[in-house]
């Protein structure tokens, strides 16, 4: 193991690895600065760019990027006060209090310190993880791979933020979606209804940024500025921030350690991982009166658990094949076009690529943190410009994007489609990460359990003792989430009614007939696709029936759920008080870890007003604004269509700005022509495709 180490990093010495990984660092900064998008944006996008490239220079490439992903998302936190992503809305907490005070760089200063070190104690993590589990990997077989896929899919659901059943009819939607194309056990064609399009399955690149690029465009093109009342000055105390940290490297400790913890498990991520490392240092902490008021140890713990967290999830994703978030997932589908097979084949056969990653992991950290610190001021301007004018923009890139794996026009409708999808999911609670790893492993579950089948008579697989261990530990969350449930409803409304306070922001249309609507359309897929399968052999539609009889179990779970909460409100309505009123969900998150009277400002100063709204309002607002976002989308493929990509991107583009961001002319005709000119010229310097149109040129 030592020689496959250093051969790994004797390999990053190539100048073509080397400019990758600065490539990678360099887009997931700027990634990281755009709410929403995130460490899923970051890979989705630079995923087409990697196809034609050899395996070590795309993981080098997409390393880089998730390493440093939750490095730069801080910036806004702190300096505007609009965190860059959620993982990043408990550094505000303390950051931005701080940065009100002057402080600023001396809070940016414990981040970039802090997010280094999680990533390169994350990297050790996975070092040490490689030599422990190698015999366990080594020693199994068929049935623990698919007990462990099964696992995969349904830990995600499970401990997913929010409703269980709304968890797992996402992931179970993502296994059906996953199974249209091709079966892997009888080459017949499932799900395609006669389009040959559709007979090598759908594209996860298309997939991926349908359901998470698209959805957060149209769910936040209708924010504006955060305002210039907002902004503060970096000022000084850069060498404070570093001196301060090193007091606090027990926080870093911890806080990498949770993050770790919280990588390994499906469906925790980065958000939760942060959380839990903030609860630690309150827990732990002396004098709690300080936090949200700009201690620096809110900051340490939480900066170093969201870029662990991204190095834990790749102990599962590599040594098991099981995804622990969406960028793992999409890492692992690029893996296996290359015919690189996580678990014990990576172990034996490509023990090098595991620790290229471990070292890519490692040196994109440092970058990504002296990058940091190096061009924050520079940095800081991107976090300014509203998300309406950065909208046509991301739109260009990842449809472009979607279009690289397949070439064909078609995979960015199919994105079209899965952005309402992901944008309707997101808007009624139900967790889009179980949805996308369902999605991914869905050919590896069908193909293990045909294997186990073969292997073995019955059911005599079952009393394998891995396998016995994994169905424990797939019953352990049910009835941990069953017991929650009972404590709920024994400690009365009250907690219910907050935590639909918090998540309100996150989903506006969770408490209202589009999650009903949104159950009844799950169960009528289910069943339509129950039906579709029954024209198939026995082999190939056993799986996806299966899937199928689940998700309509767990979908018609989730439409009496929504009935008996659509009754209890109609019979509480005409008594019931005022709907609350919810703040950002980082502000309601804070009020549980922090006392009322501990709010986080700062003294001399007064406490700056919230926008307080009703729970539902606004809602009717914001489906208007997706409509009228993807309908903006449609128009400019229907345009690419006729006229080709940079046509038609010269008539979307400043149309958009105009009419939906309302942006100066001037600055429209440079957007437009930079766009154009960098789109343009992308083929002459990257093995990128542009989609041509029907009309002659």
């Amino acid at each position: 193991m030592g020689e496959a180490a250093l051969a790994a990093l004797i390999s990053l010495a190539d100048p073509s690895l080397l400019v990758m990984l600065l490539a990678g660092v360099l887009a997931g900064l700027l990634m990281g600065l755009i709410p929403g998008l995130g460490g899923t944006g970051a890979v989705a996008v630079l995923l087409p760019v990697t196809f034609g490239m050899e395996a070590p220079q795309a993981l080098a490439l997409l390393i880089g990027a998730l390493a440093v992903v939750h490095t730069s998302d801080t910036v806004a936190a702190v300096l505007l006060g609009a965190p860059g992503s959620a993982s990043a809305s408990v550094t505000m907490l303390d950051g931005y209090a701080m940065a009100r005070r002057g402080q600023a760089a001396r809070a940016l200063s414990l981040a970039f310190l802090s997010s280094m070190a999680g990533g390169i104690l994350g990297a050790v993590g996975l070092t040490i993880a490689i030599p422990l589990a190698r015999p366990l990997v080594l020693s199994f077989g068929s049935p623990e791979l698919f007990m462990l896929t099964v696992l995969g899919v349904a830990l995600a659901a499970v401990l997913s933020r929010g409703n269980v059943a709304k968890g797992l009819v996402a992931g179970l939607l993502g296994l059906l979606l996953g199974m249209v194309g091709t079966s892997p056990t009888t080459a017949e064609y499932r799900f395609t209804f006669g389009s040959l399009f559709l007979g090598d399955g759908l594209s996860l690149v298309a997939v991926a940024l349908g359901v998470f690029g698209l959805a957060e465009i149209a769910s936040r093109v209708g924010q504006r500025g955060t305002g210039p009342e907002r902004t503060v000055r970096l000022g000084g105390g850069w060498l404070a921030g570093v001196r301060e940290w090193l007091r606090y490297w027990s926080h870093v400790l911890r806080g990498s350690l949770i993050g770790i913890w919280a990588g390994v498990l499906p469906g925790i991520g980065a958000t939760a991982g942060t959380w839990l490392a903030y609860g630690q240092a309150v827990a732990t902490a002396k004098d709690r009166r300080k936090f949200g008021k700009g201690d620096p140890r809110g900051i340490v713990g939480p900066e170093s658990a969201n870029n662990s967290v991204e190095a834990g999830d790749l102990i599962p994703t590599l040594l098991f094949g099981i995804p622990g978030g969406v960028p793992a997932a999409m890492l692992l589908g690029m893996l296996l076009t290359y015919g690189v097979q996580p678990g014990p084949a990576i172990v034996t056969d490509h023990l090098d690529l595991m620790y290229l990653i471990v070292w890519s992991f490692a040196i994109a950290s440092v970058l990504g943190a002296l990058l940091c610190f190096l061009g924050t001021r520079w940095l800081a301007r991107i976090t300014e410009v509203p998300f309406a004018v950065l909208g046509p923009g991301l739109v260009v890139v990842m449809l472009l994007g979607a279009f690289q794996e397949s070439g064909q026009l078609g995979d960015l409708w199919v994105m079209l489609a899965l952005g309402v999808l992901g944008w309707l999911l997101k808007g009624t609670g139900f967790p889009r990460a179980p949805f996308l790893i369902g999605f991914v492993l869905a050919i590896p579950l069908e193909r293990y359990y045909f294997l186990t089948d073969q292997v073995y008579d019955g059911l005599d697989w079952v009393g394998r003792p891995w396998v016995l261990v994994f169905l424990a530990v797939l019953a352990l969350p049910g009835v941990t989430a069953a017991a929650r449930a009972v404590r709920a409803r024994r400690s009365g409304a009250g907690d219910a009614a907050s935590g639909a306070a918090a998540l309100q922001e996150e989903a506006p249309l969770a408490d209202s007939p589009w999650s009903l609507l949104t159950g009844v359309g799950a169960l009528a897929v289910f069943g339509a696709a129950f039906a579709a399968a029954g024209s198939y052999s026995a082999d190939a539609q056993l799986v996806p029936r299966l899937v199928c009889a689940a998700g309509a179990l767990a979908a018609a779970w989730l439409v009496f759920q929504e009935l008996a909460r659509f009754r209890r409100r109609r019979r509480d309505g005409a008594g019931s008080p005022p709907p609350p009123l919810v703040s950002p969900p980082a502000a309601d998150a804070a009020a549980e870890e922090v006392p009322a009277e501990d709010a986080p400002t700062p003294a001399g100063e007064p406490e700056p007003e919230r926008e307080m709204v009703p729970v539902g309002a606004g809602a009717s607002a914001g489906v208007a604004v997706a409509g009228r976002t993807f309908a903006w989308i449609a128009a400019f493929l229907v345009l690419v269509a006729l006229g080709g990509y940079v046509a038609a991107l010269l008539l979307f583009v400043p149309a958009f700005l105009l009419y939906v961001a309302r942006v100066r002319t001037r600055t429209v005709v440079l957007y437009t022509l930079t766009a154009a000119v960098v789109v343009g010229g992308l083929p002459s310097l990257l093995p990128v495709h542009l989609p041509v149109g029907l009309l002659p040129g």
